[in-house]
């Protein structure tokens, strides 16, 4: 299997690396968009129930986008980490260790949001606004952080 993934790898290696990337960028660059653009913009609109039917609908929008990135960007890093022979595992494992973490606290973006809908769609505002409010605060940021982390993991890794 080793074997088979390395010649593949060693096949495809420009389109990879390229699928990664991107990958990488429109997920990161992505919460970086919400976070320091549309969540502060969003921020001024004073109808609760408008704020948080917009919040919701950017936040679904958002993450069926990058979900296919998020599956590409980990099949890719699969294909690499067994195709490229590198001396430095190390890096390499904290790296996808990082973006295993992202992957989980995306998932737990996703849950909480899908349970901010159900409290939207009964009405319950401050139940929704409760859910959704550690996703700005705690859990994007964290995301963001932990993926600049590891893009400087991975220009290390390729030795530019």
């Amino acid at each position: 299997m080793t074997q088979t993934l390395s010649n593949f790898f060693g096949t495809y290696a420009h389109t990879i690396i390229f699928l990664h990337v991107i990958s990488a960028i429109v997920w990161i660059g992505g919460m970086i968009a919400i976070r320091l653009a549309v969540h502060p913009h969003l921020q001024l609109i004073q109808d609760t129930k408008l704020k948080l039917e917009k919040t919701l609908d950017i936040m679904s929008r958002f993450f069926n986008i990058v979900i296919p990135f998020i599956i590409i960007l980990l099949l890719t890093a699969i294909i690499m980490s067994m195709g490229i022979q590198h001396e430095n595992r190390v890096v390499l494992h904290l790296k996808e260790a990082i973006w295993m973490i992202m992957t989980l606290n995306f998932t737990f973006m996703y849950i909480r949001r899908k349970k901010a809908q159900n409290f939207f769609n009964k009405n319950q505002l401050a139940d929704t606004r409760l859910t959704l409010a550690i996703i700005p605060k705690v859990l994007l940021p964290l995301n963001i952080i932990l993926g600049v982390v590891a893009l400087i993991f991975g220009v290390t890794l390729r030795g530019f």
